[in-house]
């Protein structure tokens, strides 16, 4: 059978690994720290050098930074039903995003003595990785320039290594600046140390990768912000007897088409738990005979998928929570109601229309970089959020106001040690009582 089983206490177990995973292994994080290294060190030289032994480039002297004029000749060389693809992807992402920028206000609120608030402003120069290995991956490109415009930041880059015609296309709908046509932890390395010509250096760098890319932004988080560091995709699908079975097995072998190391996931539960899992089983089998990529798919459903089924329905949420997935799909008899028990997954579908492929291709706008490997627990996907800062500020105006403050903070300061912070408040104290305006400048 495709999908293997494993029990609901191997998955509930504190220590499971089911799904959670190192992301970074040690021998990989060395080769990315080497060319990372040479790419700080040598700068242009050392990034040429690897892309030409990696295959990026054919010669050392190949032009390797596109700007906005050559994107667009690389839209306006696609057809028009294909530009017009790529256009209506782009308005969905963007428009979710800029609902959750409208989301994020300003605020200035009294305190004693004054105000205080915060600011919001992106960062100023985003770098935006896209995938180049097994397939072309333009809607990668989308997801992240494009929420990084709407962000409001300046200079957005993109990377990806020998991009297809249509990734290209898809950076000029995006708005890119730039295109570097160089992969792996060297276009990590350029984005992290800015060691092109006209390029700065990224204050963050977004977008998924394979494993060198995963070590690279792990090695420069810190220098500059990243995403996250992302695994194998996954996709679980939470459903019932009453859920279709050629759909949840379709749905599993689009993610397992991904790579052979995703991770397709059923959990289902009695009293009818052997039967859904047989017919889910039997239409797996049945697809996989005429799949184009079942060669694929078929390593990542045997070698990585698995089933769970829980002894009731409460043990299969808890399966679900603990797994933590990247992709989420939930089709039981109450999908809506279920859905609202879930508490830890990168992106969730609801119900049978709601694919997952539709989260992929921007259908709702909504991203598709999200967090894998269980990290789901204590993080989100990419947004508009990843590129903006929120910045506090304080203001004290008035003096008399504001003694409670002073008071308290040196009582704070006592109380851990630090006198000379007591006396750094107390500066502030009114030593006549009167009520005094503090001369500061708006």
């Amino acid at each position: 059978m495709p999908l293997q089983e494993r029990s609901a206490d191997s998955v509930l177990q504190p220590s499971s690994k089911q799904v959670a995973h190192d992301p970074v292994d040690e021998v990989t994080l060395k080769q990315a720290r080497d060319v990372l290294d040479d790419v700080k060190n040598k700068g242009e030289a050392g990034l040429r050098q690897h892309a030409l032994r990696l295959g990026d480039i054919k010669q050392l002297d190949e032009k390797i930074v596109l700007d906005q004029e050559e994107l667009k000749k690389a839209f306006e060389s696609m057809s028009e039903s294909e530009q017009k693809l790529l256009v209506r992807t782009a308005d969905r992402i963007k428009g979710f995003a800029q609902a959750q920028r409208d989301s994020v206000k300003e605020i200035d609120v009294p305190i004693l003595g004054g105000r205080a608030g915060h600011t919001v402003a992106p960062v100023e120069v985003a770098g935006c990785y896209a995938p180049g290995g097994r397939y072309p991956l333009p809607s990668s490109v989308l997801m992240t320039a494009c929420t990084a415009r709407v962000a409001g930041v300046k200079i957005v880059v993109v990377c990806s290594p020998k991009p297809h015609t249509v990734t290209l296309a898809a950076a000029y709908v995006a708005g890119a600046d730039f295109f570097i046509k160089i992969g792996g932890a060297g276009a990590i390395g350029a984005l992290a140390f800015g060691c092109l010509p006209g390029i700065p250096a990224a204050d963050v760098i977004v977008g998924p990768g394979n494993r060198w890319v995963t070590a690279a932004k792990s090695i420069v988080s810190g220098r500059c912000g990243i995403d996250m560091l992302a695994g194998p995709s996954e996709c679980l699908v939470w459903c019932d007897e009453t859920a279709n079975a050629e759909v949840v097995a379709a749905d599993l072998l689009a993610q397992a088409e991904h790579d052979t190391d995703a991770v397709p996931v059923l959990v289902t539960s009695e009293p009818h738990g052997k039967e859904t899992v047989a017919k889910v089983q039997k239409a797996l089998e049945e697809q996989l005979k005429t799949l184009t990529t079942a060669a694929t798919a078929r390593e990542s459903v045997n070698k990585k998928g698995f089933y769970v089924i829980g002894k009731d329905k409460a043990e299969a949420l808890a399966v679900v929570n603990a797994l933590g997935p990247e992709h989420l799909e939930v089709m039981t008899a109450d999908s809506v109601a279920d859905a609202k028990l879930c508490t830890s997954y990168g992106g969730l579908f609801i119900g049978t229309r709601s694919a997952e492929v539709f989260g992929d291709y921007g259908c709702g706008g909504i991203n598709h970089v999200l967090p894998t490997s269980n990290t789901a627990r204590y993080t989100g996907g990419l947004s508009v959020f990843t590129f903006l800062r929120i910045r506090t500020w304080l203001k004290i105006e008035d003096a008399q106001a504001s003694q409670p403050l002073v008071s308290d903070a040196a009582q704070f300061a006592r109380l851990e040690g630090l006198e000379g912070h007591a006396r750094a408040a107390e500066q502030r104290r009114l030593a006549d009582g009167n009520n005094k305006r503090a001369k500061t400048s708006d």
